[in-house]
């Protein structure tokens, strides 16, 4: 509000400052022309009446014009009525002399200025030369400054007189600052009303705002399920700052629910190998001097129960790195990983009795994050492997589909229920739990996919088997 108030001030400020010198200026060019308009016509009115007067030899004029004729004299006192007219409506003083400078009419109430002589006034003076004179110029009778228009009266080019018209400047003064103060009092009133505006947009912005502070405050006193209003309209940025707020809010929900989930399935899943770790080496403490050879059994299943605490460890280190990851994607070949990795996989295969097979173009660029591919791909062989009998094949398979390109590992194992299919992503979930694993691997295939933008899936195959799919966006060949 304050910098809408001031950004109008400013501007104000800047067109009224010399608007007003303008408008003083204009003021008193009006003033002055109205003057001159006004002593014109009063000259007019004191031709006749200076003509007379002039035509009386030896006489002072305004005796000459009492003693001359009625008509003249009715001329006289109607010149004498004009000038004291003139002075009421306007407030200006009339003088009107003769050509010797001498006053025969004044607008003065007493008659004690008629017949003085106003010759040594220089406007006097310039009037009676034939030319106009205007300006201004202290009076020190009157002790004050005077605003002064004087015109010649004039009978063809014969000057007969003069007319002078005298204004206290003051007035003049007066009727410019009423003039200033008006443009003054409309930018007040501009100002005010700039004000009231970006009050009223300021408090639609800041309500907006504070609604949103609120919302933040309150998450960030742990209530995870605040959300800012998007719908509730107000300027882009603000609907923008709020959709930011909820995308951040929904990020840190999943990260905690995450790490609340993580601490849980540890704590869970570490407790039953730790405690038949514990059991077993008891137990062979108890027999390690009656029965050796217990004994040593006894030790030699404490070792794999620590492989496999060992590796469920490390699943749980890698499934929490990849949920924590913020790595952006990037361009990769998948058909080229998958070639690579079919190729590592293809001894390991050999020795279970599978064949491994790949099928895909010789490029498909993807979208995905560093290294997931690699994991994705190995963790659908592994199970797949897992999964096969001798003399059976696993194939995978790239196909590009426009604007989605697929990774599809086809294995010819028994398959699972329909039922686990969809657990199949689920942490420490296992089809066959007799058989060794931590039941993380597919966990961490769905959290790559979706750091990756792809979707993985898993389900059967006919006749037989299982089916692991990803779908990953696809990106420009190598050589567009």
């Amino acid at each position: 509000m304050a910098a809408l108030m001031g950004v109008a001030l400013l501007v104000i400020l800047v067109q009224d400052i010399p608007l007003s010198g303008y408008v003083q200026g204009v003021e008193s060019d009006r003033i002055t022309t109205t003057l001159e308009r006004d002593a014109f016509m009063l000259a007019g009115r004191s031709e006749d009446v200076l003509t007379s007067a002039d035509e009386a030899d030896g006489a002072s004029a305004y005796s000459a014009a009492t003693a001359a004729t009625p008509e003249a004299a009715a001329a006289l006192a109607s010149v004498v009525d004009a000038a004291k007219a003139y002075r009421g409506t306007d407030g200006a003083r009339v003088v009107i002399t003769d050509r010797a400078g001498t006053a025969i009419v004044t607008s003065d109430d007493d008659e004690s200025s008629l017949g003085s002589s106003y010759a040594s006034r220089p406007e006097i003076q310039q009037a009676l030369a034939g030319q106009v004179a205007t300006g201004s110029r202290f009076s020190s009778t009157l002790a004050e400054e005077l605003l002064y228009v004087s015109v010649p009266v004039q009978s063809g080019t014969t000057v007969l007189g003069a007319v002078r018209l005298t204004y206290p400047a003051k007035v003049v003064s007066d009727a410019v600052q009423a003039q200033v103060g008006t443009i003054w009092l409309v930018a007040l009133t501009t100002v005010l009303l700039a004000g009231f505006v970006g009050f009223i947009v300021s408090a639609s912005f800041t309500r907006r705002l504070s609604l949103l502070r609120a919302a933040t405050e309150a998450f960030a006193d742990g209530d995870l399920r605040v959300r800012a209003d998007e719908r509730a309209g107000g300027a882009p940025e603000i609907r923008s700052l709020s959709h930011s707020f909820n995308r951040m809010a929904v990020r840190l929900s999943e990260l905690i629910d995450t790490q609340r989930a993580f601490a849980a399935d540890a704590s869970h899943q570490l407790r039953t190998p730790l405690t038949a770790l514990r059991l077993r080496l008891e137990r062979a403490r108890e027999l390690i001097e009656t029965d050796p050879a217990a004994a040593a059994e006894r030790l030699s299943a404490a070792e794999v129960e620590a492989d496999r605490l060992a590796s469920l460890i490390e699943g749980l280190l890698v499934l929490s790195r990849t949920e924590a990851s913020t790595a952006p994607v990037a361009p990769v070949d998948l058909a080229a990983i998958a070639a690579e990795r079919v190729d590592q996989w293809r001894a390991l295969a050999q020795e279970s009795g599978v064949e491994i097979l790949f099928e895909g173009p010789g490029h498909a660029m993807v979208f995905a994050i560093d290294t997931a591919a690699e994991q994705i791909i190995d963790n659908f062989i592994d199970n797949a492997l897992g999964a096969s009998p001798a003399s059976s094949r696993i194939t995978v398979t790239v196909d590009r589909s426009g604007a989605e390109t697929t990774l599809c590992v086809l294995d010819e194992g028994p398959g699972m229920p329909g039922g686990d299919y969809s657990r199949a992503f689920d942490r420490f979930f296992s089809a066959a739990p007799e058989k060794a694993g931590s039941g993380l691997g597919l966990a961490i295939v769905a959290q790559l996919a979706r750091a990756s933008g792809a979707v993985a899936t898993l389900g059967p195959r006919l006749p037989r088997g299982s089916a692991a799919t990803a779908i990953f966006v696809t990106a420009a060949d190598l050589g567009s």
